[in-house]
């Protein structure tokens, strides 16, 4: 019931949106652009939605359900959740586009902490599901305050501002995009409710909640490169902008392939230490819902370079499609195999969005020799051969991989350059160097 109910907040949550994040870091990242006065029209425009999406959802849903606690469950989560991630969002769209990236990742982190000591508390206090659930939307709206406290630490927000009518500008194609995004990751647990029993697809949201999470670090790594993005291709730099994209592409595919390497082949050790000996049969699915954040990782990137390239007609399409196809994979695999089946379903949607987001990007030749063909071959090869030779020993195999990954990383010359380039910059890295110096 819960794995439902943060379904449907998910997709609430997304309505307070519509969209509107991506068209203000499009317009914010303008030169002539009054960032004060397009952020107080986007608070504005996310109130009045707030507003509508409150009244018409809990209509639907009285609609729509007749078991009593499950919509009870869905008011206990949803309420807070949904007012978190309006505020939350006003706080990483504005440090995204200021590229101010380490205060949005303080914001997602206090919520990662907030959400940690809540559940603790409830666990450890006893208390029922229903305050669970509330407490688990209350991390949400915490760490919404937090985000709202840092933005005004920056900048003067005041309704007086005259409404920034460009925000709107192909807000439909935004919207109906954004909104094919956030649905792809809960159609499963909303239609496999149909083939699955409240048990099984327990496990399966067990399995997948984990790579969701875990989903947070490379997708930290795409919000820094978003409004980068923008600017260069608004500003006719169209070179620039496909260098930018390859070195997201390189970066944020390494770091799904280290994060799944870890899962894929510690996944019980991980369902045991998590959830106990109870939730052991999610292991197999986890193992191989790991793959998502290869996938995903790319995918992501893909798609952001679409629509910083004002393609955003051809990501939508690809979306469309997706969400139409995981239907049928859900409702089809899950059948055949169950939760393994649900697991499989979920690497197959991925794999037909890679395709889609590839073919319709005009560099795809120049992507896929860079970074799609070669990376792939060896990682595919790695973990392939890893899990034939030393499936007995997962350690060993784990170790193997990231010494491939590692590989990879000393020849390609311009991710290397980058990355010890940035290293220098960094705090650690000028500390070193002058003890380096002085030594």
């Amino acid at each position: 019931m819960f794995s439902i109910a943060l379904a449907i907040s998910l997709v609430m949550g997304y309505f307070t949106d519509v969209g509107l994040s991506v068209t203000v870091l499009r317009e914010g990242s303008k030169k002539e652009s009054n960032l004060e006065a397009i952020i107080s029209s986007y608070i504005k425009v996310r109130i009045v939605l707030l507003i509508a999406i409150f009244l018409c959802g809990f209509m639907v849903i009285h609609l729509i359900y007749e078991n009593q606690e499950l919509i009870k469950t869905m008011y206990f989560l949803i309420i807070p959740m949904v007012l978190g991630l309006s505020l939350q969002s006003v706080g990483i769209t504005y440090f995204q586009l200021v590229e101010k990236m380490q205060y949005l990742g303080i914001i997602r982190i206090s919520s990662a902490l907030f959400l940690v000591i809540s559940i603790f508390l409830g666990s450890w206090l006893k208390v029922g599901p229903f305050i669970i659930s509330f407490l688990y939307g209350f991390s949400y709206f915490l760490a919404g305050l937090v985000g709202l406290f840092l933005v005004r630490k920056h900048i003067k927000l005041s309704f007086k501002w005259p409404f920034q009518k460009p925000i709107l500008y192909k807000l439909w194609i935004f919207l109906l995009s954004g909104l094919l995004m956030m649905l792809l990751p809960q159609i499963g647990p909303i239609v496999l409710e149909k083939t699955l029993t409240l048990s099984q697809l327990g496990m399966f949201a067990i399995a997948l909640r984990i790579p969701a999470s875990l989903y947070q670090i490379p997708g930290v790594i795409a919000g820094a490169f978003y409004p980068a993005l923008f600017r260069l291709y608004n500003n006719d730099e169209s070179d620039q902008h496909l260098k930018l994209n390859i070195l997201q592409l390189k970066i944020m595919s390494l770091m799904g392939m280290c994060i799944t390497i870890v899962l894929f082949y510690m996944s019980e050790e991980i369902i045991l230490l998590l959830f106990g000996h109870k939730w052991i049969h999610a292991a197999e699915a986890l193992q191989v819902l790991s793959l998502l954040l290869v996938l995903q990782s790319i995918n992501i990137a893909l798609a952001d370079g679409l629509t910083t390239q004002a393609k955003q007609n051809y990501r939508t399409i690809v979306q469309f499609v997706s969400v139409v196809c995981a239907i049928f994979l859900f409702l089809f695999l899950s059948n055949l195999y169950l939760i393994l089946g649900a697991a499989m379903a979920c690497l197959c949607i991925e794999a037909i969005a890679l395709i889609g987001f590839w073919i319709t990007n005009p560099n795809r030749w120049i992507i896929a020799k860079n970074v799609l063909v070669p990376y792939s071959i060896f990682f595919g090869i790695s973990l392939l051969g890893t899990y034939t030779f030393f499936e007995s020993t997962p350690i060993v195999a784990m170790i193997i991989c990231i010494f491939v990954l590692t590989i990879v990383v000393l020849l390609d010359r311009v991710l290397s350059r980058n990355i010890i380039t940035y290293f220098n910059r960094s705090t650690i890295g000028r500390v070193l160097s002058k003890f380096w110096k002085g030594s």
